[in-house]
């Protein structure tokens, strides 16, 4: 049995997905998503640090013991979702001649640079988080989208309800979750706020997430945008919740707010349109591709302060259109971004590569001799 209680041999794993960095990220969170589901049918493991106890995972001196193929297939793949990940397979593969084929997820939505371009042209298949992403690719790819657990992510039997049981002032929560920067557009949806509120005294913003010591003096000065125009009790900053917190608090929201300048896929619109929320979101990374403009919320230039407060004030403004949105927001999650369907359409990816694989083997031409 390895680490985390995985109960496979060396010779029964068929997938690792490695994660070689320490610190959270949008890859670790996918990883502890989808590894723990593609398990269940699937000889899959993760290699790498703070996983949690979830993912089965092995150490590295599992990994050196890979050289002979797996019981069930012909070479065993390996899920690289960053360049030191690429270089790594590369590394198994070509020099020590493991046993593996490489699969790369991009989730970039800018163009590459000539080192990057290098490793993916020597890579045996790429998948997309989205079409937009697919364009800055120079080879083809299978676009599968991030899902969402809807398990986890359900809406409030009642959003106000749900604020006020959490000790929030006001009856109307709008949220805006993520890291506090300005690629982040979190000046955006302050300046936006600041805006707004006085016209809506139920309501009050929340703005949770992080910020990195390099972003602490954009924060202070968001901040001092608030106190001047006395806000401060309304436009909250409760600072990072706990992974397994993030749920219970789109469930108290009623409209979500994804500001950013720029973005390469962004799960939150996902989380809050799973939890009942509708969302208005920029033009940016995945975004046009998740919300419905006029259905699950709205989409408006990034940067923009001016359509920002137009978009947000129509939803906020119509009870019975936001709940109309909240209801086909969490439709549209079921119908098209459920974790399930993305743990299927990856698996697909490497079920396409062993399969290629065997009928080589079996369409080869034998010796004459």
């Amino acid at each position: 049995m390895g680490p985390a209680g995985s109960p496979l041999s060396p010779d029964d794993i068929e997938v690792v997905a490695p994660n070689f960095k320490r610190r959270l990220s949008g890859v670790t969170a996918t990883i502890q998503r989808l590894v723990p589901l593609q398990a269940r049918s699937l000889g899959i493991v993760a290699l790498g640090p703070n996983l949690g106890a979830r993912v089965p995972r092995i150490g590295c001196v599992t990994l050196l013991k890979l050289w002979r193929r797996p019981k069930k297939r012909p070479f065993r793949i390996w899920h690289a979702r960053r360049n030191i990940e690429m270089l790594t397979g590369l590394v198994l593969r070509d020099l020590l001649r493991l046993p593996l084929r490489i699969v790369f997820t991009s989730a970039s939505q800018r163009h590459h640079t000539a080192y990057t371009r290098a490793l993916i042209a020597r890579v045996d298949a790429v998948i997309s988080t989205s079409r937009a992403t697919a364009t800055y690719l120079k080879r083809p790819s299978t676009v599968v989208m991030h899902g969402i657990d809807t398990e986890l992510f359900h809406p409030a039997a009642d959003p106000a309800e749900a604020w006020k049981a959490a000790g929030l002032p006001g009856s109307l929560g709008i949220g805006c979750f993520g890291r506090i920067r300005h690629q982040k557009g979190t000046d955006v949806f302050v300046d936006a706020m600041i805006r707004l509120l006085p016209r809506f005294p139920e309501a009050t913003a929340v703005v949770l997430g992080r910020t990195t010591p390099p972003h602490q003096g954009f924060e202070a000065d968001l901040h001092r945008r608030i106190a001047d125009a006395g806000l401060a009790d309304r436009i909250l900053f409760p600072g990072e919740v706990d992974v397994d917190a993030i749920a219970d608090w789109y469930r108290r929201l009623s409209l979500f707010v994804a500001p950013q300048r720029w973005e390469g896929f962004g799960l939150t619109p996902l989380e809050a349109m799973s939890s009942g929320v509708p969302v208005v979101a920029t033009t940016v990374g995945a975004f046009p591709e998740l919300v419905v403009p006029g259905v699950t919320g709205d989409l408006v230039p990034p940067g923009d302060v001016e359509a920002m407060v137009t978009a947000v004030e129509a939803i906020l403004s119509d009870p019975a259109r936001r709940r109309t949105m909240a209801l086909a927001a969490r439709d549209h999650i079921g119908q098209r971004f459920t974790l399930e369907r993305e743990a299927a359409a990856v698996i697909a990816v490497y079920e396409g590569l062993w399969r290629s694989a065997e009928r080589a083997t079996v369409e080869a031409p034998r010796d004459p001799s």
